[in-house]
Order: C-alpha cells, then structure tokens, then sequence
C-alpha cells in the first residue's frame, strides 16, 4: 500500500512517524551500547521498515525534504560552534566545502558519463553534484559521539555546514541545463554569487529582527519557541528570494549564536539547550529513518537490471570515496605548511591518522536524498529527463555505501588508529576559564565593596565564595591557593546541598500530592511546584 505525504495525513503514515520518532530516541542508548552511530541504525531500520510487506510505503514531496529536515538539524549545529571558529578555519573549510565539491562532481560525472550508456553531461554533472557534499547531519552526529580531537569535529561541522550551499546550487545550474537545453558558464558563476549575497542579506536581517523581538518577549518560553521558527523562516525567505537557504540559515544562527546570548538569563540558556537537544535528536533520526525508507524507490528502479546497476553504483561510491583521500592527503599537507608559515591558530589535522579520519568520515545522507528525488520527471521539451532512474538508484548507492559502510567502521577505525581528544588541552583550557572566572568575580566584589559598606566577615565569606566559583570548574586551580581548604569548604557544601535537596524533594512530593486532592487548583499548584523546581536549580 502506497501513501502519499502531499495529501492528508493517514493514520498509517501517523504510525510510521511515531515508530521513526520512537526509534529515534531508542537508538541513542542502543547506538552508545553497541558503539555504534545512531544515525546508521536509524537508517537500518528505515531500510528494514522498507523491506517489510505490511510497512506503507512513504512519498515524501521532494520538494518539502529540506525545507523540513534541513533547517532545525543546521541551527542546532550551529549553537555548537562559534563565529571565531569559522573565522580562524576559514581556509581548510573552504578547501573542504568548497573546492572539494567542485572536485568530486567533475570526477564523478567524468566516470558516470563513461560507464552510463548515452548519459547527457549536464544529467552527469547533476549526479555528481548530488553526491559530492558529505551530509554535516552524518558527520557531526557520528564524529561527536567518538571522542575526535576538537579541531577535527570543527573542520567536519564546517566542510558539512557549507557543502551544502556550494553544491546545492552546483546541482541546480546542471539540473537547469539538462531541462532547459542550454548552459551558460558565466550565468552559472553569476548565480552562484548571487544565491550567497541573499543568503547573507536574509540571514542577517532576520537575525537582526529575531534577537529585537526577543527582547520583547522576555519570557523564556516564547524566546525557546521563537528560535525554532527562525530558522524555517530564515531558509524559505531565502528560497523565494533565488538565494541560498541553507547558507541563511547558518547565517542566522551565527549572528543569534554571537549577539541573543544574555549571561545572566540562566533559565533561557538551560532550557534552550536542552529544548535543541530533543529537536536534534528527533529530527535526525527522522531524517535518517526516511533514508531507509526511500530504499523502495531505488530497489523498484532495480527490477531486473541489479547486476548492471550495483555495478555503476559500485564504481560511483568508490570514485566518491577515493578522490576525498587523493584530495585529503596533499589538501592538508598544503594547509599544514601554510599554518606554519603564517602562525595563525588554525584547527587542522595534526596526523595522517587525522587525516585518514577526516577521509572516513565522509558520508553522504539528507541532502543527496532530497536532490536526487527532487529531479524533475520531465525537460521543457515535454521529454522524460535522460537517464532519471539510473541517476536516483547510482545517488541511492552511494548514500548506502558510505553512510552504511562507514559509518559502521567508523568507530573502529578510530579506536584503532588512536585518535583521540586532546584531553590534557581541554583541562588547561577549562582551567584557565575556571581562573578568569574567579578573577571576574573578585572584581566584581571589590567594586561592590567600593560602593557599600560591607561588614568584615560578609566581605571575607564573599571572598571565599568568589574563588570557590574557579574551584568548582576547575579543582587544580586550587593547588597554589589553600586548595586542602578550599576542598573541605567545597565537600561541607556539598554537604548542606544534599540534605538541602532532600528538604526541597520532600517539599515538592508533597506538593505534588496535593493536586489530587479535592478542591485543590492544579494551577496553583504547578506554579508552587515550579517556584521549588527553580530553587533547585538554584
């Protein structure tokens, strides 16, 4: 039974979601305990969910795939990184995102057009640009559950973070060439530019108005919910407007990342972070659960032909895999060199063991699935577009191959080459912020001291209080300044808030207790009970 996603909504279709939504969450412990990632088991279920009989088969509107996965899996990508991360990996993400794409599609349509009988160049060049971005969804999610140094899960976050713009818009200079029988170098390049400068135009603007009408909202709730609309606005303005909605999205988020953070707003900050960790997980291994589940499509191009496809497929993956090495190895050589010479702080790949991660890491995923189901059924000649079938099962190939194939070796790769975070860096780091917050709060206190009269024993209780702060991030700050003391202040603290904590559980059961009893006002109670709940955060 087929269903369709562009009508009203079944309840077969309304199943289906809830077990991809189910799974989703189920795989994310599952992944962790057989050391595996959650986005591949995702799509093995998506693929055994497509392979059983009594499962509807789902359509989804090529059109609607992005627009509706892309934008909330970019803007929680984005809240990890920084706009001064970009900025200092500016070079190795562009060679990555940018030159990479452009590599990959020649070489892929160079091979395609020779194995595929009678394939157009521009149909060629569409495949290849389809298949040349690895997804930022697969490699953020699986390279930040395996413990990589920082600064190769930042190049990967950037390489898939701006692929997608550069060969989006690859994919539709060759998709028009194909429909409309014409190519134009020049209107290429120009609408390449183009799609960039509104991006960024949209992506600043509504940046810009979203972070005032924060302001205006002031409570956290709606600040949460209108984060959440943002980036879909960000992206289908920018649509609309021939530019890039995937490079406005990033710009939003940046510009949101960099200027909507209050310090103090403690409450927004938690429950942002923690509303963007549901939406990521949910949503990722939606979109992954949908990978599997297009499997039907490639499989019904297949009937008959397997031998023949498999192996154009096969010879396109191993193209894929094999000029991200071969650009890899002198890409980072080169950019090694000229980190040295310039003494810039770059994140770039220490070791070829790096380097081979960073090779492995290349999986294909939502984006390559949405362009190839994407491509039009027809030319404006009224003719079927050349080789349509042959192009969607070779995209579906590839994105099998390398999401499947490596991601499930991943992992393993890495344990056995070695590679691992920095540790020891991230504690100096985490040191030196324990030392700077500390020293902040010590100014602060005396500026308060300048202007109030503070009794002696406040002033040295505020004193202790203001180190105790670095102490708390950061215990080895503490070895040249009364650290033994510090400790015995810090474990009598944790003392009194462990019994403090039980008085407020205790509090807060019997509060809970009382919105079944008879007459009692359920809203007065949750507003008691969320007066505990913030207490205990406190």
């Amino acid at each position: 039974m087929d269903t369709d996603l562009s009508g009203v909504l079944t309840v077969d279709q309304l199943a289906l979601l809830f077990v991809l939504l189910l799974g989703a969450l189920v795989s994310v412990p599952a992944g962790d305990r057989l050391g595996l990632p959650a986005p591949v088991l995702m799509t093995l279920l998506g693929i055994v969910l497509a392979l059983l009989p009594f499962v509807p088969n789902v359509n989804v509107p090529p059109d609607l795939i992005l627009p509706l996965l892309l934008p909330p899996l970019l803007y929680a990508a984005v809240r990890r990184t920084s706009w001064r991360q970009f900025a200092a990996n500016v070079r190795p993400i562009l060679l990555l995102a940018v030159a990479l794409v452009f590599v990959t599609m020649i070489c892929v349509a160079a091979v395609a057009q020779a194995i595929v009988p009678g394939l157009p160049l521009a149909a060629a060049l569409a495949l290849g640009a389809l298949v040349a971005p690895p997804d930022p969804v697969a490699a953020t999610a699986v390279a930040g559950r395996l413990g990589l140094p920082r600064r190769l899960v930042s190049i990967l976050e950037g390489e898939g973070l701006f692929n997608d713009v550069t060969a989006i818009v690859l994919y539709h200079v060759a998709i028009a060439a194909v429909v409309s029988g014409s190519f134009s170098a020049w209107q290429a390049g120009l609408d390449l530019v183009l799609s960039a400068v509104v991006a960024v135009a949209v992506g600043l603007a509504l940046g810009w108005g979203a972070n005032k009408v924060m302001d205006l909202l002031g409570d956290a709730t709606l600040q949460i919910g209108l984060t959440l609309l943002v980036p879909y606005a960000s992206y289908v303005l920018a649509e609309e407007l021939r530019g890039s909605g995937v490079l406005a999205v990033l710009t939003t988020a940046l510009f949101l990342s960099e200027y909507a953070t209050d310090a103090d707003d403690v409450m927004t900050r938690l429950a942002g972070h923690t509303f963007w960790d549901i939406v990521d997980t949910l949503v990722t291994g939606v979109a992954f659960g949908l990978i599997g589940l297009e499997l039907h499509n490639a499989l019904r191009t297949a009937s008959g032909r397997w031998g023949e496809l498999l192996g154009w497929a096969a010879a396109v993956v191993v193209v894929v895999v094999l000029v991200r090495l071969l650009y890899l190895l002198p890409a980072t050589w080169l950019t090694q060199r000229m980190h040295a010479k310039r003494d810039v702080e770059e994140e770039i790949p220490m070791s070829w063991r790096e380097t081979v991660v960073m090779w492995w890491s290349g999986m294909r995923g939502v984006a390559s699935v949405a362009l190839a189901l994407a491509i039009p059924l027809e030319t404006d000649a009224g003719t079927p577009f050349p080789d349509r079938d042959e192009i969607v099962f070779i995209a579906f190939g590839v994105i099998m191959g390398t999401l499947v194939l490596q991601g499930l070796t991943l992992p393993r790769l890495v344990r056995r080459l070695g590679v691992r975070a920095d540790s020891e860096r991230e504690r100096d780091f985490e040191k030196q912020l324990a030392v700077r917050a500390a020293r902040a709060a010590k100014r602060r206190l005396r500026e308060i001291e300048s202007v109030e009269d503070l009794p002696e024993e406040l002033s040295e209780q505020m004193l202790r209080r203001a180190f105790e702060i670095g102490v708390r991030i950061s215990p080895e700050m503490g070895e040249d300044e009364r650290r033994e003391a510090v400790h015995h202040r810090v474990r009598r603290l944790k003392r009194v808030r462990r019994i403090q904590g039980e008085l407020l559980s205790a509090a807060r059961h019997e509060v809970l207790a009382a919105r079944s009893e008879p007459g009692a006002d359920p809203e007065v109670v949750d507003r008691v009970l969320r007066h505990l709940d913030v207490r205990s955060l406190r």
